[in-house]
């Protein structure tokens, strides 16, 4: 049960207190001393405070005094001060200082409950929105939520070109975060306080996309009205961010090919070449080496924008940050709903289960409309749309399962490498052959 500190002085309000919430471990005291070692005994994140308290019950400076002490020691602590009908001005002190609520006398227990009830629910909101900033003040990255390898590899590789003004293709599923790593990299380069523009290739006509990269002159083409300068003047002295590049039509990409020889640029319908200073970075979900051999994109471009490639993971090769990733959007989205509180057991092994095909993106929409229609303090998976996912999985936290899995999976993946050659298979497991067999056996995977 939830611990409930309560301090007053009034017996009879002591007894008709101390009944009144059940949901609670309440723990009642009658002075300041004894409030004050309470909460150093019990560490009630919600405390009431007579703030008439002895020696000088008539008045309310043991009570204000109680209440200072209290924050000095507990700061999170939410105090919610109890005065009398004609005691306003001390109450008002009280919030100034730091008292989350106050209620006035003649009490009545529901709802001093009800504000007893909102405040926890508040102070577990605030104490999940520090673990979590705490979590993404460890990311080695600004807007990386992550804890697996995976992730940690690749930030280690960001934090090294950033410096750098290497031209930069970020490669990974659709809705991995392409975006976030290239706001990454712009955010760890000396370019830092000038412009982060970003394009996306794939959702600009291709008749338009020419204008929006290089800018036109006036005149240049009907209701081409004024001179207008296009993205990449726009990023001058900080990061072009071009996303989908592989859809960028082959025309286009010969001319942005040009700019990165010779980083000058021709608006349309001028004559003028321009110099700019950015930085590029380049982002795609698609395959350019078999676009390359298909015609779909130029070799010599790849070569350019790919003088340092970034592998995403997919969300699903990265252990445990889904799951980190679900506390992280609960949070962000909990003010739509604020009673959500968290998952339950199912709706965490479905997340960390599901093989999440929309990546990092429809984790975060499925998230959004869980907290919308929830119908508890709790998200379950049937509230996810996962529930099929947890007939596909025995996911356990014991050692022996999970090693034996693991072994299970390490074996099957070697016979396969090996085309079934038990000597071939041995070598990648690095173990003896009748170590392999006696593993064999033990699974039955003969």
């Amino acid at each position: 049960m939830k611990p409930l500190l309560i301090i007053e002085d009034d017996l009879g309000l002591q007894n008709q207190l101390k009944w009144c919430f059940e949901d609670y471990k309440v723990e009642i005291v009658g002075d300041r001393e004894s409030g004050l070692a309470a909460l150093k005994k019990i560490k009630s994140p919600v405390v009431t405070l007579d703030l008439g308290l002895p020696p000088d019950p008539a008045n309310a400076s043991e009570g204000l005094r109680a209440l200072r002490e209290i924050l000095a020691i507990a700061p999170e602590t939410k105090v919610i001060v109890v005065t009398g009908n004609e005691d306003r001005a001390n109450a008002l002190e009280a919030i100034s200082m730091g008292a989350y609520d106050f209620y006035q006398k003649p009490i009545d227990s529901d709802v001093l409950k009800v504000i007893i009830d909102r405040a926890y629910q508040l102070h577990e909101i605030e104490v999940e929105n520090r673990a979590l900033l705490s979590q993404q003040a460890n990311s080695p990255l600004k807007g990386v939520i992550a804890n697996s390898p995976e992730m940690m590899s690749l930030c280690k590789i960001v934090e090294k070109i950033a410096p750098t003004d290497v031209t930069t293709l970020v490669l990974g599923e659709s809705g991995t975060g392409k975006e976030v790593i290239a706001r990454a990299i712009h955010d760890l380069s000396d370019r830092a306080n000038k412009s982060f523009v970003a394009i996306n290739c794939a959702s600009i006509p291709d008749n338009l996309l020419e204008s929006e990269l290089f800018g036109f002159e006036k005149g240049a083409f009907t209701g081409a009205a004024k001179r207008t300068l296009g993205k990449i003047e726009m990023a001058s002295g900080g990061t072009l961010f071009l996303d989908e590049i592989g859809d960028m039509p082959v025309a286009l990409q010969a001319k942005l090919l040009r700019f990165l020889q010779e980083r000058v640029i021709e608006r349309i319908g001028g004559r003028e070449e321009i110099p700019v200073d950015v930085r590029i970075v380049c982002a795609t979900h698609q395959n350019l080496d078999q676009m390359i051999q298909e015609g779909g994109f130029r070799e010599d471009l790849f070569y350019r924008v790919s003088e340092i490639a970034i592998n995403i993971p997919a969300l699903r090769e990265r252990m445990g940050d889904a799951v980190l990733l679900a506390w992280s959007f609960l949070a962000k989205f909990r003010s739509v709903k604020s009673n959500v509180k968290g998952f339950t057991s199912d709706a965490l092994l479905a997340i960390e289960s599901y093989s999440w095909p929309g990546n990092v993106r429809e984790l975060e929409n499925r998230i959004r409309r869980a907290t919308i229609l929830a119908e508890n303090n709790l998200i379950t998976a049937q509230e996810l749309q996962l529930v099929e996912s947890l007939d596909d999985t025995n996911v356990s936290f014991g050692l022996r399962e999970v090693r034996e899995r693991a072994e299970v999976n390490a074996v099957l993946r070697a016979l396969s490498h090996a085309e079934g050659n038990i000597s071939r298979a041995a070598e990648f497991l690095e173990v003896s052959r009748p170590t392999l067999y006696d593993l064999m056996n033990k699974y039955d995977l003969k």
